[in-house]
């Protein structure tokens, strides 16, 4: 019989700055496409979608996606 001897260690998940953070916003209209692009700063993206409405006054309602990154370290 093989045994076996189980650690457990609690960890965490945390932003990191130097990661920094992406913005996206995508057109939710139906058959278009259109999407802002990874940017820098969310600014950046709702200037997009404020000038992309103005164009198309049909495509008012986007999908926004935040990301950041993130770091797992071990606690203790």
């Amino acid at each position: 019989m093989t045994r076996a001897v189980l650690r457990y260690v609690p960890h965490a998940i945390r932003h990191v700055e130097e990661g920094g953070w992406i913005f996206e916003l995508f057109c939710t209209a139906p058959d278009c496409e259109a999407d802002s692009g990874p940017q820098d700063t969310q600014e950046a993206a709702q200037d997009w979608a404020l000038r992309h409405t103005g164009r198309n006054p049909t495509h008012d309602l986007f999908r926004r996606v935040v990301t950041d990154h993130a770091r797992v370290t071990r606690e203790g």
